[in-house]
């Protein structure tokens, strides 16, 4: 079967973009491809900064032919509406259209519509330009003459030519020579600017990535990030170090280079007083270079590898003499940043009244940064008002706190003071992702707790399901006010997530939240500190997800979470019970028997039947249903005081003792006896089995 190779070349396409658009062509080709009626066996995508190219195999030649029966209206009916029948099916007269009896509809045109299957090469030439004009870039670009003209071509880049060969696998290929902007699909395409500038003829996908490859132009993506780690991890090790791996800079890295070539670069030892974070940032971000370690240490060496895309005659001196200039210029900036922070700063004089807010000390360089944030007011949100304003709010939600968590009330105060602090020093000026951490240096360099300094990190986190959790109970404590503060000051406002949009990434402050009291094991009352019922079904829907994710089922967890529930430890706990309990043989067989009485008691209550209110035990005849209302009398106060006390494994191994009386009533016993009394009586034997069960959960919700 034949196959189709495509490439669209261009001049530099960012890094960040490179792969997903790879992705994007891949889709919009093939299921423009088969909507059209072909069929295909496989495809894969590629892309380097310069090209995204497409190899579909097993393509088939053509569509296949199609004949569609539309049926119309009656023989008999009005004019209008037998006319626009003929427009919609493609018809001229009702002479083409054939007649159909029904012996009860009577009779009605049909029209058969044949469409004959169309040539593969007709149907990629006819999809490809819509493709390529309406691809989905981010950003894109219109350039040269053609650009003044309305609907003029948009790419990314200048696009400068495009491959679209196809044919069978041991075969002459043939071009189909579309056209969009002035630019023809050919089988020509170029190989690494500078060093294989010159044409290249390609026939197919394999002689098209090995030409590329002769002309120093890797095609395959990740075979260029093995080639990168691996050459820097080698020559890091040649040196007597190893490599700080990092898999954002590597995928960005081979987004950047044809036909990368690893060299390793020095600064000057003195930068390695700065902290190293700063160093990995500024040499990452300025100079998109890895950074490297002694073998068996924690600390930079000051070595960096950098990657080039030519393969330099000297042996890239030059290129590693450039990189080690600007790397040195940058950490020149990056130790002026961090020294700078730790002096004081020139205008403490207009900084006393915020001190005296916060009860800050004016000695202290990272004090003063705090002050200087109030006295700015720097904005937090519009409606939400300054940085101080929010940093008061936490210090007052951070002490209510720490009643629940148990942290020191001094240790904790004073780390909620100074936990956005470093958003006023330079280094986090130039690096917002090192706040918090940046923070945590600069108080432990003031004397501060340790659990003070270790709080101003780690009440950022966690930042995602991955992310670590806070330990120290001044963390947590600081974490959750954070969080709380944010999430009811976007919900007071109004500004909510609203389907994939949440700009203010509040459904990653409620997560964690869950996380940190789940796997903390921390009882905080949700309703009573957030005071909003629908923020409080917006945990709800992150405790569904963290749980579903820790493997717990989406019924059991249904069966728990009442819409009240603000204790989401003991949902979480009622969850676990519920599982293991649910799982075992008599929970499986009380399941059955419970679900029987609940819809049996549905049925009944729905068609108004008497139920008694309480069960009469002068009526219970049969020893069945005498013998299932002493034990669920005995199961329902031993459920409801483990449930009081929050041992809810005890609390199933009460309700377990259910299962042979339920099991016997509804061998023995016919609840919809002929005596009213005595039906009504049995109901109410059965509403007692719902209640009993509802003391740990919501048993009709539980599937199986």
């Amino acid at each position: 079967m034949p196959n189709l190779l495509l490439e669209l070349r261009s001049e530099e396409i960012p890094a960040r973009m490179q792969r997903k658009a790879a992705g994007d062509l891949k889709k919009l080709v093939t299921d423009a491809l088969v909507e059209a009626g072909l069929s295909y066996e496989g495809a894969r995508e590629y892309w380097t900064p310069r090209r995204l190219a497409l190899d579909i195999h097993g393509l088939t030649a053509r569509s296949a032919d199609v004949r569609e029966e539309r049926k119309g209206p009656r023989t008999d009916a009005n004019e209008k509406a037998i006319e626009g029948f003929l427009r919609g099916a493609g018809l001229s007269s009702v002479s083409e259209a054939q007649v159909v009896s029904d012996p009860k509809k009577g009779d009605f045109y049909v029209a058969v519509i044949s469409k004959p299957g169309r040539a593969a090469e007709e149907i990629i030439a006819e999809v490809m330009p819509g493709i390529i004009r309406d691809f989905p870039w981010p950003k894109s670009m219109r350039w040269g003459k053609a650009s003044s003209r309305p609907g003029a071509l948009r790419w990314v880049r200048p696009l400068q030519s495009i491959i679209c060969t196809f044919g069978p696998e041991h075969e002459e290929t043939v071009v189909i020579p579309f056209e969009i902007d002035g630019i023809t699909a050919s089988n020509v395409t170029y190989g690494h600017r500078f060093h294989a500038p010159e044409a290249i003829t390609v026939r197919r996908f394999d002689d098209y990535a090995a030409s590329l490859e002769k002309a120093k132009v890797i095609l395959d993506a990740e075979r260029r990030k093995d080639i990168i780690l691996h050459d820097a991890r080698d020559i890091a090790f040649a040196n007597g170090l190893e490599l700080v791996e990092d898999e954002g800079l590597l995928e960005e890295v081979s987004g950047l280079v044809e036909w990368p070539q690893v060299l390793m670069g020095s600064f000057e030892e003195d930068y390695l007083s700065i902290p190293s974070e700063i160093i990995r940032l500024t040499i990452k971000t300025n100079q998109k270079c890895f950074v490297t370690r002694k073998q068996g240490e924690d600390g930079l060496s000051n070595k960096f590898i950098l990657v080039s895309n030519i393969q330099a005659t000297d042996g890239g001196k030059e290129i590693v003499h450039g990189n080690g200039k600007v790397v040195r210029a940058r950490l020149s900036d990056a130790l002026h940043f961090w020294k700078r922070d730790q002096g004081n700063l020139p205008d403490l004089e207009t900084l006393t009244a915020s001190a005296e807010k916060f009860g800050l000390d004016l000695k202290k360089p990272l004090d003063q940064r705090m002050a200087k944030l109030d006295a700015l007011d720097v904005t937090f949100h519009a409606k939400l008002g300054t940085q101080g304003a929010r940093v008061a709010r936490i210090r007052a939600l951070a002490s209510e706190l720490t009643k629940i968590t148990g942290a020191d009330a001094a240790l904790t105060d004073r780390a909620a003071v100074l936990a956005k602090a470093d958003l006023r020093t330079e280094a986090v000026g130039e690096f917002p992702e090192l706040q918090g951490l940046m923070g945590r240096k600069y108080a432990v360099l003031q004397g501060e707790n340790a659990s003070v300094a270790a709080a101003i990190e780690d009440h950022y986190k966690p930042q995602g399901p991955s992310d670590r959790v806070p330990e120290d109970k001044v963390a947590i404590t600081v974490a959750l006010a954070d969080k709380l503060d944010t999430l009811t000051g976007f919900w007071a406002i109004d500004e909510k997530p609203t389907g994939s949009k949440d700009p203010f990434a509040l459904r990653r402050a409620a997560l964690g939240v869950v996380r940190i009291l789940l796997e903390r094991r921390i009882r905080l009352p949700l309703l009573a500190t957030a005071r909003d019922a629908d923020l409080l079904s917006f945990f709800h829907d992150r405790l569904k997800v963290y749980l579903r994710d820790q493997g717990a089922r989406h019924d059991l967890i249904d069966a728990v979470l009442t819409p009240e529930a603000d204790d989401l430890l003991m949902v979480a706990r009622r969850v676990e019970a519920l599982t293991a309990f649910i799982t075992s043989e008599d929970g499986k067989n009380l399941l059955a028997g419970t679900k029987r009485a609940t819809q049996l008691l549905a049925a009944e209550e729905k068609k108004g039947t008497v139920i008694a209110d309480a069960v009469a035990e002068a009526l219970l005849k049969l020893d069945a249903e005498k013998e299932l209302f002493a034990a669920i009398s005995s199961a329902s106060k031993d459920a409801a005081d483990a449930v009081a006390g929050e041992d809810f494994r005890s609390a199933m191994a009460a309700l377990s003792k259910l299962r042979g009386p339920v099991d016997r009533f509804f061998e023995d016993v016919l609840v919809n006896d002929e005596d009213a009394a005595i039906r009504a009586n049995r109901l109410a034997l059965l509403r007692l089995i719902r209640e009993a069960t509802g003391t740990v959960a919501d048993f009709s919700k539980i599937s199986g």
